[in-house]
């Protein structure tokens, strides 16, 4: 589903009116009717007050009151602005709404007296806010969030940018959230999908021309789409129609990264998965495998990867292999740095880096430019913050590094967005949502997963799922946005007899299969 940015909506609602003659007060009624349907159809008939502000939104919210009236129920209306400050449509429906014997009232403030036992409509302030709330509109959000009426929000929470989610000083705190049309980024990313509540997306009669526009590059992952990438096996085939992946990972103290990743491959569809890890580690990993084959690489002597590993990996993927992933536990040194940046340069075979083969990048975008073939980078919200360059010396580092740590949560979509635009690459921005972008601009936020995934090991497993995805022939996109939806419903899968607080990484794996046979169910 294509989800919007606030001037987005604005050009739809333009072009439902001038291209497709739908008058606003048309789109407007249609909006604060779909309200006060989702108001008769969740709750008893009680109290309603609707908090309005002196905008569409808050026309929005009287038009609501108005049929919820018409319906028999109780409604005030308490209006935050004095009647020469409301915008045209909103006087409009003030006074339809007063005509029609609806209670009006023009307020600074609200008591308790006005919320007790009440159901309380949000329509305050709606998408277009770009500037942080301010008394006394705060003093009226901060009291909403302190009392205990059940709220709906009328399109998105007041205070919330529905551009990137952050609160814009003062939000109000829903526990349910119509919105008209398509969904709006600030309901998908934190704290936005926090304060959201529950989200009913609303029909009010834009065209649907509109609404799947091409030019809305935004969208979530829905699993339709999801089923459609998977690519059938035929009957006649052998292992080596699905890929074969080199993993090249690991370093002393950090075996299990490479594992996992190597499984999860596996697990995803590849025909053959080689670990390429330090030649003085081998034996481990020659005890540990199964189904994966080892390739031993000189290594410095320390259990960590030499620079001098880069040609005997370089032969592997022009005689060998389909698809590199490089960067679970090798640690960060010159030598790696080394390895990774020939290998970036020379190699013809999609690329899928993560963990320290981000770390010891950094800031070195230009390193992009050289590349002979696909990259996938796969940063969490630290990984990315080093990516994007703190210079200076290593307190200075660490100052710029959570500077731009804030900078990232506080505008994931924008970010991913300039960085892929930049470098060329598709990034998979691990977090909450998961963000994936490319090149050209799109971005693809993921739907599923669940908190129980925040540990050890699980980005290893989402690297070595989207390294075989790759095997199958599928672009960096989709293989991305497969092996990052599937990571998530394997989470969710696992969740239901592990619960969150005990899954690990390997409950994640256990379940790959589970989640592939759920989407082949589905197609």
């Amino acid at each position: 589903m294509k989800i919007t940015t606030a001037a987005e909506m604005r050009d739809i609602d333009r072009l439902a009116m001038e291209k497709y003659a739908i008058p606003g007060h048309v789109l407007m009624e249609r909006a604060g009717l779909s309200v006060a349907q989702k108001v008769r159809e969740l709750f008893e008939k009680k109290k309603i007050i609707v908090l309005a502000g002196g905008g569409n939104n808050g026309g929005d919210g009287i038009a609501a009151a108005r049929n919820l009236h018409n319906w028999g129920w109780n409604v005030k209306v308490l209006l935050m602005l004095r009647e020469d400050k409301l915008s045209p449509e909103c006087l409009t429906q003030y006074r339809m709404a007063k005509q029609t014997g609806v209670s009006v009232e023009f307020r600074k403030e609200v008591s308790d007296r006005d919320l007790h036992g009440a159901i309380v409509i949000d329509a305050l302030l709606g998408t277009g806010i770009n500037k942080a709330v301010t008394s006394p509109m705060t003093d009226v959000i901060r009291f909403l969030n302190e009392s205990s009426a059940k709220v709906i929000s009328v399109d998105v929470p007041s205070g919330i940018s529905s551009d990137t989610g952050q609160l814009m000083g003062e939000a109000v705190r829903a526990d349910i959230t119509v919105t008209f049309g398509l969904p709006k980024i600030g309901h998908m990313l934190f704290p936005g999908a926090d304060y959201t509540g529950s989200l009913f997306i609303e029909d009010i009669g834009f065209p649907e021309v509109l609404l799947n526009n091409e030019r809305l590059t935004t969208e979530t992952l829905e699993q339709d789409a999801i089923s459609m990438l998977i690519p059938d096996r035929p009957r006649y085939s052998h292992k080596g129609d699905y890929g074969h992946i080199l993993i090249v990972a690991s370093s002393k103290g950090k075996t299990g990264a490479a594992v996992m990743a190597a499984e999860a491959c596996l697990r995803s569809g590849a025909g053959l998965v080689t670990i390429g890890v330090p030649e003085t580690l081998a034996e481990i990993f020659q005890a540990r495998a199964k189904e994966e084959m080892i390739l031993p690489l000189p290594d410095t002597g320390k259990g960590t990867l030499s620079a001098k590993a880069t040609e005997r990996v370089k032969d592997f993927l022009t005689h060998k292999a389909d698809v590199l992933a490089i960067g679970p536990g090798i640690t960060v040194c010159d030598d790696t740095f080394n390895l990774v940046v020939s290998l970036l340069e020379t190699s013809t075979v999609p690329m899928v880096l993560d963990a320290d083969a981000l770390n010891v990048i950094g800031g070195r975008k230009e390193i992009f430019r050289k590349v002979k073939a696909p990259v996938v980078l796969t940063p969490h919200t630290g990984e990315m913050a080093r990516l994007l360059g703190p210079a200076g010396g290593k307190a200075s580092r660490e100052r710029d590094e959570n500077d731009i740590r804030k900078r990232v949560e506080a505008d994931r979509i924008g970010i991913a967005r300039t960085y892929t635009r930049e470098t060329g690459v598709t990034l998979v921005l691990k977090g909450v949502p998961t963000i994936i972008a490319d090149p050209e601009g799109r971005i693809l936020v993921n739907t599923t997963g669940n908190p129980g995934m925040a540990t050890a090991g699980a980005g290893d497993v989402l690297t070595g799922m989207i390294a075989g995805l790759l095997g199958l022939g599928i672009n960096p996109l989709e293989a991305s946005s497969a092996a990052v939806y599937l990571h998530g419903l394997a989470g969710d899968i696992a969740t239901r007899t592990r619960g969150m607080h005990s899954l690990i990484a390997s409950d994640i794996i256990g379940a790959i299969g589970d989640a592939f046979l759920l989407l082949a169910h589905h197609a």
